[in-house]
């Protein structure tokens, strides 16, 4: 499955919310340097569709606050 995820650092809380059919957006608490914020993203992730984290890439937008991730299941 891939998605489409919109990813704000530096957020007070961590928190996904669904905006449509396979776009969420994501809310971390770490900055986005030396992937930190990707790191917690697929962390997020993992929990919100009980994965495990090594089953979600992001395959585009690394340096990006929109990415498409893709997901194992």
């Amino acid at each position: 499955m891939i998605i489409k995820v919109t990813v704000q650092a530096r957020s007070s809380n961590e928190k996904i919310e669904e905006m449509g059919i396979d776009e969420y957006k994501v809310w971390v608490t770490s900055p986005p340097t030396e992937g930190q914020a990707n790191d917690d993203t697929i962390a997020l992730l993992s929990d919100y569709f009980n994965v495990a984290p090594s089953l979600i890439r992001i395959k585009s937008g690394n340096k990006s606050s929109h990415k498409l991730v893709e997901i194992d299941i």
